[in-house]
């Protein structure tokens, strides 16, 4: 830790403002190389964020480890981001991570996550990183503003920043900076936009925060029945006035096939949180309903041969009981009810009719969204500062040459599985590279 006093005495190389893993991975290497570094954070911690994401476990990155591959999955940003993932790649980030002791393990659509499954264990190697290095940590530090030498906050050709202001009242100087205050999501980790509202001032393009990859709440009364109960294999499909949409966007996640959550207000997981944006858009213009496929791997016609079959060799069973084999026992009651068929009724006195309406609820599970829930509860939110204003070979922002901008503060939308952490790691380690 460092002290304040000598802090602002001092003039540094690099002060690191936000100690997320963005500007822990800048802070680290810049250090590394020799510069004195002084990392600020407003908490009394660092990572808070961190420590929260992948429900605690922490989704290291995502394990696509040809460049290209993986940045389709950025979709118009990609072509931005190949210079700094040519620098730092997936790859790297795992090197970085096995070559100080962190062994990691890879899950369903190449997830990558720490064998210990806890996010402290990613948290302990920057830290230990950091103080290897040299890096001086100041917590518990708000920054109010930054200075540059331009006029009106209009920045010429020979603009630079120069000093950091405290809410405190004092001030720290600096030969570079490096910016790493996150998005507007999750609020209570600290991320609150002030990054946006600086940049703003000084002549940076802003697009406004949005969230992104967030939870959705229902209006169906039987999803309160599930709550804490996760379905595999199942495929969500959004609908607008009866309508199928493909997707606001190109790959949409409309039709994925993967798991869902349900929670004490609707749906999370993978698949739910890549929606939410195709959701949100199409709320705008009326309700949304999410179609849940149970089978989808098998059409009208399988699923009705076999429940002739299972029904003729077990017509004295009751059908929840043998429904249960073909779709997850806890949805049983569900199907039936929606299907309006008796929770009792044997299998001997199924009719045609009913049967047949049986097979269009478990293809069609309806689900009725009320609305997503806002950034507080956001993974991710879109919006930042303009691509076009920032240097990818090393995310120097365009306006100001001493100025490196990483992390959530770039205007770059991305999936849930790993992508988000993995734009901290390059995007921090070009500017700590570069600076």
């Amino acid at each position: 830790m460092s002290d304040i006093v000598d802090s602002v005495e001092k003039i540094w190389d690099v002060i690191v403002i936000g100690g997320g893993p963005a500007g822990m991975m800048a802070a680290g290497r810049a250090a590394e190389r020799g510069l004195s570094v002084l990392l600020l954070e407003k908490n009394d911690t660092l990572g808070k964020k961190l420590l929260i994401t992948g429900g605690g476990r922490c989704n290291v990155t995502n394990a696509e480890f040809d460049t290209r591959t993986l940045l389709i999955k950025f979709k118009e940003n990609g072509k931005y981001l190949f210079s700094a993932f040519s620098k730092w790649s997936v790859q790297e980030s795992l090197d970085f991570f096995h070559i100080r002791e962190m062994t990691t393990k890879i899950e369903n659509e190449k997830r990558v996550f720490p064998v210990t499954d806890k996010s402290e264990s990613v948290w302990k190697v920057l830290v230990e990183h950091m103080k290897k290095s040299g890096v001086e940590v100041l917590s518990n530090t708000e920054v109010a503003g930054l200075e540059h030498n331009g006029h009106h906050h209009e920045p010429h050709n020979d603009t630079h920043l120069t000093v950091v202001k405290l809410t405190s009242g004092k001030e720290i100087r600096a030969k570079s900076f490096v910016l790493a205050t996150g998005g507007k999501s999750r609020p209570e980790t600290g991320s609150t936009g002030d990054g946006f509202k600086w940049l703003a001032d000084m002549g940076h393009t802003i697009t406004e925060p949005m969230a992104v990859l967030v939870p959705v709440a229902l209006k169906d009364e039987w999803t309160k029945k599930m709550q804490g109960i996760t379905l595999q294999n199942i495929r969500l499909t959004l609908f607008q006035n009866e309508q199928k949409q493909s997707g606001a966007k190109e790959n949409s996640a409309s039709r994925r096939n993967n798991k869902i959550l349900f929670t004490h207000f609707g749906i999370s997981g993978p698949t739910v949180l890549n929606m939410s944006q195709d959701i949100g858009e199409l709320l705008k213009y009326g309700e949304v309903v999410i179609s849940l496929d149970l089978l989808p791997d098998l059409g009208h016609d399988k699923i009705n041969t076999t429940l002739q079959e299972l029904f003729t060799n077990e017509n004295r069973k009751k059908l929840k009981n043998t429904l249960g084999t073909i779709i997850p026992s806890t949805m049983v009651p569900i199907v039936m009810e929606l299907a309006g068929v008796d929770i009792d009724v044997t299998n001997s006195n199924i009719t045609r009719e009913a049967r047949l309406k049986l097979i269009q609820v478990i293809k069609n599970v309806p689900m009725h969204v009320k609305e997503l829930l806002g950034t507080d509860k956001a993974i991710v939110t879109s919006g930042g500062v303009s691509l076009d204003e920032v240097d990818f070979k090393t995310m120097q922002s365009r306006l100001f040459p001493n100025l490196y901008l990483v992390g959530d503060i770039l205007d770059i939308d991305r999936p849930s599985g790993g992508y988000s952490l993995q734009l901290c790691w390059t995007t921090g380690f070009v500017a700590g590279d570069s600076v």
